[in-house]
């Protein structure tokens, strides 16, 4: 029996709220729709999605690897429905994009990729720099629209910028670590860790601050701005990082596993929005994009 569109929503559900009671609670069903749901869709793909424990669930590397097919799928269909309505009102031109290097492979592939599927006569023309550049071509009229990390935007007057995720820090540490017996870490424990440290966009500014504020310096082991880097790393033993939840995967690109915990504490969260020159008139390009961007964020959080 081939799987159902309900149950890649159930499945994508439970991923992204972490409990069948979670996702049942979001979906407005029984958790045992839910359990049932996913039963089913393991045994119609012969693998185990999630590993089951007393306190919950944990998706496994193949859940992982479906997760983010069941996504595509999910958003192929609701981008056919859309492609409909919006036949007779294509729009054309140039939309020029920007993107920071944080959001780049994290937040921006799916997304455009939606847009193209829904704009095919649009050219984009994108560029990836750092924050601050970006504001600068967005205030010059350079760019039309920049999807990028906005917790520390510079420009607020001249800006307008609209969350698409917020996304917390947690501690990175490898398999069989002595800190992830805890479920919950004390940001005191990290101090005196070696320590990755990933060098894009405000991350490495927001990591020094959070453990300055512990009267301690960081004891830095490696400074890359490579995410995949980080990840072998720490999966090899080298340290541990601290970085936002939205680039967190459990395996290295070496098949190494990553564990992530929680850490006690006022920890920064990181910002992604979309960010347009306030008072601009937008090209239909350019509002086709946001609108994308907004119908993308809002499925997620649903």
């Amino acid at each position: 029996m081939a799987f159902t569109l309900r149950q890649l929503q159930y499945f994508v559900a439970v991923c992204e709220e972490g409990t069948v009671s979670g996702a049942a609670h979001k979906l407005a069903i029984s958790q045992s729709a839910v359990t049932e749901a996913i039963k089913v869709l393991e045994t119609d793909l012969s693998v185990t999605l999630f590993d089951r424990h007393p306190r919950g669930l944990n998706m496994t590397h193949k859940g992982h690897q479906f997760v983010r097919h069941a996504n595509a799928i999910l958003t192929g269909v609701s981008d056919a429905r859309q492609a409909f309505q919006d036949a007779d009102a294509a729009a054309v031109g140039t939309l020029h994009l920007g993107v920071t290097s944080l959001v780049a492979g994290y937040v921006l592939s799916d997304l455009l990729a939606r847009y193209r599927r829904a704009n095919p006569a649009v050219e984009v023309s994108a560029i990836e720099d750092n924050g601050e550049y970006l504001e600068h071509l967005l205030i010059g009229g350079e760019l039309d629209v920049a999807v990028m990390v906005i917790s520390n935007l510079r420009d607020r007057m001249a800006l307008q910028a609209e969350i698409l995720e917020v996304s917390p820090y947690s501690l990175w540490l490898p398999l069989g670590h002595k800190l992830s017996s805890s479920d919950i870490i004390d940001l005191s424990d990290v101090s005196s860790e070696p320590l990755i440290m990933l060098t894009v966009d405000e991350i490495e500014e927001a990591t020094v601050k959070l453990l300055s504020a512990l009267g301690a310096k960081p004891h830095v082991a490696f400074r890359t701005r490579s995410v995949e880097a980080v990840r072998s790393l720490v999966a090899t033993g080298a340290g541990v990082a601290l970085l936002p939840d939205l680039i967190y995967r459990p395996w290295s690109l070496e098949g190494d596993r990553i564990e992530s915990r929680d850490v006690s504490g006022s920890l920064p969260v990181v910002q992604v929005g979309i960010v347009w020159r306030k008072g601009l008139k937008l090209s239909r390009a350019a509002r086709d994009f946001i609108g994308a961007a907004q119908s993308h964020r809002d499925t997620r959080t649903r």
